[in-house]
């Protein structure tokens, strides 16, 4: 039976890397991959999953609008999020075992290895640390093999770091030299996701952070080796700096009447029962729900008004580019290079909602990179988005992503990727 490692690797740009001395992993050449667009974490995982393009698997962004519970949904973990057939099912049809750790839109899947962060939220607002797995014991396995249980707050918020990553390779590393290893293996290294986030993907702490997560993927390469495995390593995205002020779609909306919002005890929240358009930031492109339909060319006016838009994407537009689907939203901005859009719609720091100061990945109506700093007080986080400096969801020349493998995958693009292991598995 084949066996070959899968490695997702945030942040992994192909220019920047090769600016920065890293241009191989284990002997072998990095090479350009074109991402999907958006360029975002769970879109990237839904294209590797199916090879398809995200109108066809439907993870357009990281969050999208329900409309029938009138909410927002941000880093969801069901797997059924994730339409079409997985690009492994025949291998697994046919005998191999499948594994997937650290997948966000991963549980449920009918894998043989699961893996991956969820917290229990408490009535009182705090958090039980935990993870889930799959076969029983799975958690306890990856925990001796990385020296202790997983810590959370290593992987998202201010204390975020490659910290994370370092786990993540010990607990892989130690997996597949287990007799019963899954024979095709997912994972996911984070590490470089942060410091270009808070600094910029020039700053010295960002460069700190490839050296290590390099190292990591050259002890990865040389375990799977040594394990019988092939290996292959790509980026979801790139990290461009940021270069002008965050953008605001919520604010615009509001002012103009078109966003409504509820107040409680002097906080603000939105009211998605009475908004007649309301955009879900994601980094640099935002899905706009417009549930009154008389109101789109309003919507479409304001927003394409904004200074830091490039496009205001219609179904048509979004048809174009591969990513019509109902969670796309009915309209979708995409920022200006060096530009990203910030979630809050409130002006008055009064007016801001309880969590708006705390990392809370999954109330918040958009993402906050603004978690990753602490704020005036530990216990909070900053609020502040002016203090991001790197950002991505962009494609283009220079945008690419760095991609590695010991097989030669002929591939210039990620789903394209995605194929070539389909038939790699699996041949016919």
């Amino acid at each position: 039976m084949k066996k070959l490692l899968v490695i997702q690797v945030a942040a992994f740009g192909h220019a920047w890397t090769a600016r920065h001395g890293v241009r191989t992993v284990a002997g072998l050449p990095l090479r350009p991959l074109a991402p999907v667009f958006p360029a975002l974490t769970c879109t990237a995982q839904a294209s590797l999953r199916t090879g398809l393009a995200p109108g066809a698997h439907g993870v357009v962004a990281n969050g999208f609008f329900d409309p029938l519970l009138r909410r927002a949904a941000f880093w969801e973990q069901s797997c059924a999020l994730v339409q079409g057939p997985r690009i492994w099912q025949t291998f697994r049809d046919r005998g191999g075992t499948v594994g997937l750790t650290f997948f966000q839109q991963s549980l449920g899947e009918p894998v043989d290895l699961l893996f991956s962060p969820a917290p229990i939220h408490t009535h009182g607002g705090g958090m039980i640390m935990g993870c889930y797995g799959r076969p029983d014991g799975v958690e306890a396995r990856l925990a001796a093999h990385a020296g202790g249980a997983f810590r959370l707050s290593q992987y998202w918020g201010p204390l975020a770091s490659v910290k994370s990553s370092e786990w993540i390779a010990d607990a892989v590393a130690g997996l597949l030299a287990e007799p019963d290893a899954p024979d095709l293996l997912f994972t996911y290294l984070p590490g470089l996701d942060y410091d270009l986030q808070r600094f910029g993907p020039e700053h010295p702490r960002s460069l700190r952070a490839l050296a290590a997560v390099h190292a990591e993927l050259e002890r990865l390469f040389a375990v799977a080796a040594a394990n019988g495995y092939e290996a292959a390593a790509f980026g979801d995205y790139a990290i461009t700096p940021v270069t002008g002020a965050p953008v605001f779609p919520n604010r615009a909306l509001r002012a103009a009447g078109l966003m409504a919002v509820r107040e409680v005890r002097g906080m603000h929240y939105p009211d998605f029962h009475q908004s007649r358009a309301f955009a879900l930031a994601d980094h640099q492109v935002a899905p706009v729900a417009v549930p009154d339909p008389s109101a789109l060319p309003r919507t479409a006016e304001v927003l394409g008004g904004l200074d830091g838009v490039a496009q205001v994407l219609d179904k048509d537009g979004q048809a174009a580019l591969g990513i019509d689907h109902p969670r796309a939203g009915d309209l979708l901005l995409v920022a200006s290079p060096g530009r990203w859009f910030a979630y809050p719609w409130w002006r008055d720091a009064r007016e801001a909602p309880d969590y708006a100061g705390h990392v809370d990945i999954h109330n918040k109506p958009g993402y906050d990179p603004c978690e990753l700093f602490f704020g005036r007080s530990p216990f909070r986080t900053c609020q502040d988005p002016a203090r991001v400096r790197g950002t991505h969801g962009l494609t283009g020349p220079d945008c690419e992503t760095a991609f590695v493998s010991t097989q030669p995958f002929a591939c210039s693009t990620l789903p394209a990727f995605a194929a070539a292991l389909r038939t790699w598995l699996a041949p016919a």
